[in-house]
């Protein structure tokens, strides 16, 4: 297995990654009522988004928090990402930009979640 090395690879693993997100009983839904026919714009979007986070590449215009906020999402949805996305990823490559891909992934995963509850609260906090 070879490296996510451009465009070409991060085509690959966005395009199975969401295959699988839209056939997974939790996210599915989630993702379909959010985006409905707009798939082929997100998925530009997304390889915009990876371009820029992996190789620096300039392009993305967007707040993904903002478009995550309104989503009736917690822990369990952003684990089943996050397994979702490493299987993927584990699937087509292997190596530096890979583990990268996969340790952003987390790394934004964590931190949509921490604002998230922040927003609505959680189990261990109250919010007047």
């Amino acid at each position: 297995m070879e490296d996510i090395k451009d465009i070409q690879s991060i085509r690959i693993f966005v395009d199975e990654f969401y295959s699988r997100v839209r056939k997974d009983a939790l996210l599915g839904p989630i993702f379909e009522g959010a985006i409905k026919d707009n798939w082929a714009v997100h998925l530009e979007k997304m390889y915009t988004f990876w371009n820029a986070a992996l190789f620096g590449v300039e392009g993305f215009r967007g707040n993904p928090f903002a478009k995550h906020a309104p989503l009736a999402i917690d822990e369990k949805h952003f684990d089943r990402w996050l397994e979702l996305f490493n299987e993927t990823i584990d699937q087509h490559f292997k190596g530096h930009i890979a583990t990268d891909a996969k340790n952003r992934a987390a790394l934004m995963a964590t931190m949509f979640l921490s604002r998230l509850q922040n927003i609505t609260g959680s189990t261990n906090k109250v919010i007047v």
